[in-house]
């Protein structure tokens, strides 16, 4: 018999088989959730002059009270060099106008007859003012080739000077569940049915991927429909499917995958929830489709899509690092022993703590949809008391 592989091992082979994605250009302001396709550098000096950090009294020199000559205000710009002894007034932003080196504060002023006067002691020079190119200057590297444009990260890009970015396309990816006792409607169910969650569930746990996702199904059991099913999915650079990729008699998808043109890759890993998941090639456009087949219940589903589905999305936009992080926490109750297979348990965090969830049975989605994040509990593992450290996966869950 095969030896499963172990996590580790798995995830390294399914993400040397991302698909390496074509970069296109796009508006920044739409470029959310997208991955770099270069290094970014600054087009522009920010700030482009000195400019005040405050409200107040841009000063020319001297210690005593100086002349009011004017006023420079955010977008309005005092435009004469100042002469010692004389001030403008100054707002938040504006720029500080030659021969001033320092303000001072607003609520530190007094005007008499405009003459401007400190009611403390003076400001050091350049107190107050933000010197040109202290946060960036035209050149400087802002962003390195992978990065994911959060909000803050598209504010830098627009401030260097960048109204377009190159960055990964899109992902196209179909997400397909299967099996003969799933109903497409949530409310009709006959005796023998369930409800068909798992395609809709990983799509949502894809949501904020900024990949462009394709639902299909549930589809039936057998592998005319399959084949029907797959078909939908031919220009998908990922299919996910979920559910009939065990060893049972009607788990079909291994020959309806070998029927299209796919080709086996590694199947089953040693993990616990998730063992039969399947990872296939198929040729597609002179590359090739990757084809991640993840376990039919629920729980099984979600973990597996959580360590493996994700990471090869993100990794096929353009994502340097794109596995999941553990953090340490500190278990609030015992947890048994671990047999031969690594588990993943869900769990809920209360402060620096963790905590089950509920039952870990793989089909529980009342506990799953409870839990905010898995411990991670290594294969073989004794019993571990209340208070002991373990090593934790957060979700965006619960």
């Amino acid at each position: 018999m095969t030896a499963l592989l172990g996590l580790e091992e798995a995830q390294a082979r399914l993400l040397a088989l991302a698909p390496l994605l074509p970069p296109e250009t796009i508006p920044t302001e739409q470029a959310l959730g997208r991955n770099l396709a270069e290094d970014l550098r600054a087009a522009r000096t920010q700030p482009p002059a000195d400019l005040s950090a405050m409200d107040g009294y841009a000063l020319a020199g001297g210690e005593g009270a100086w002349t009011l000559a004017g006023e420079s205000r955010a977008g309005a710009p005092y435009r004469d060099v100042l002469a010692p002894g004389a001030c403008v007034r100054i707002s938040t932003g504006a720029i500080v106008p030659q021969g001033a080196d320092r303000v001072l504060l607003q609520e530190d002023a007094v005007d008499e007859a405009g003459r401007i006067a400190a009611t403390d002691l003076v400001p050091p020079a350049g107190r107050h003012i933000r010197a040109r190119g202290f946060d960036f200057h035209a050149g400087d590297l802002l962003l390195t080739k992978g990065s994911r444009i959060t909000p803050a990260r598209l504010a830098l890009a627009l401030a260097g000077g960048h109204a377009a970015l190159p960055v990964a396309r899109r992902a196209r990816v179909a997400v397909m569940d299967s099996g003969d006792e799933l109903s497409r409607d949530p409310a009709h169910c006959l005796p023998h049915q369930i409800p068909a969650s798992n395609a809709a569930m990983i799509a949502a746990m894809l949501h904020d991927l900024a990949c462009d996702v394709t639902r299909i199904g549930p589809v039936p059991d057998n592998r005319e429909a399959l084949a029907e099913a797959l078909a939908q999915a031919a220009d998908a650079d990922i299919l996910i499917t979920s559910g009939g990729a065990s060893v049972g008699d009607h788990d079909l998808i291994k020959p309806a995958l070998a029927d299209w043109g796919a080709e086996i890759a590694f199947w089953k890993i040693a993990i616990k929830p998730g063992k039969p998941l399947l990872v296939a090639m198929r040729p597609k456009d002179g590359a090739a489709q990757v084809i991640l087949g993840l376990p039919g219940n629920p729980v099984s589903s979600f973990v597996t899509a959580f360590l493996f589905a994700l990471p090869l999305v993100r990794k096929a936009m353009g994502d340097p690092d794109p596995l999941p992080t553990a953090v340490t926490m500190i278990a609030g109750e015992d947890l048994p022993a671990i047999g031969p297979r690594r588990e993943f348990l869900r769990a809920v965090r209360a402060g620096n703590e963790v905590r089950l969830a509920g039952s870990q049975d793989s089909s529980a989605l009342s506990a799953l949809a409870a839990a905010d994040c898995l411990i991670d509990r290594p294969a073989h593992s004794p019993a571990l008391r209340a208070g002991e450290p373990v090593r934790v996966f957060r979700l965006q869950n619960g």
